[in-house]
């Protein structure tokens, strides 16, 4: 039966464990960006308005389960760099998986043991539905695919001329965009 317990639970798995699982697995592009050397990069956590910027992460206003990497281009334009690229948030996230997996079976993580669980499950979560080859929403590629469309045909062969990882001078553009009819909307509805 659901209870306040589980209610509670729930509240901590979906705006505490879950956004951080997907921060811990963004950071993986950003590591791989400074070995493959991205230009410009941007971690933007969030959709909508951004409501701050502090470096390179762009936090936005509405709920971070939308979060992604962007940048403009790689020094290094190979293959093998935009593999790695796109690989990098799977890699970090099967290591943080298998790394808490293996504290927690040791016993090193006794504290919060139920939190340390639930983030060994959505860390699996996400690196199920980023690492087993599929399309995703409106049919562009998840990572696997596009490393699977890499390795076999040396380029991504799906039907979108969009790039998976978009460039960051164009979030940039479409952020001004938003801001400007958010201004443009609470002008007409002041008057």
């Amino acid at each position: 039966m659901f209870g306040l317990s589980d209610f509670i639970s729930l509240v901590i798995s979906a705006f505490i464990i879950l956004p951080l699982t997907i921060l811990l697995r963004e950071s993986g592009y950003l590591i791989a960006s400074e070995l493959v050397g991205v230009k410009n990069p941007r971690l933007t956590i969030g959709s909508g308005p951004r409501v701050f910027k502090i470096g390179i992460v762009d936090v936005r206003k509405y709920y971070q389960l939308y979060s992604w990497f962007s940048y403009d281009s790689l020094k290094r334009d190979s293959k093998i760099a935009y593999i790695f690229l796109y690989a990098s948030p799977i890699l970090m996230t099967l290591t943080l998986g298998l790394t808490l997996n293996a504290l927690l079976a040791n016993g090193i993580l006794q504290s919060f043991v139920t939190f340390w669980e639930r983030f060994v499950f959505y860390a699996f979560f996400y690196l199920l539905f980023d690492a087993v080859p599929m399309k995703t929403q409106g049919g562009m590629p998840n990572n696997g695919m596009i490393i699977y469309e890499m390795i076999r045909y040396g380029k991504r062969t799906d039907f979108n001329e969009s790039p998976f990882i978009p460039a960051t001078s164009d979030i940039e553009k479409e952020q001004e965009e938003i801001v400007e009819k958010i201004h443009e909307h609470q002008k007409e509805n002041s008057e």
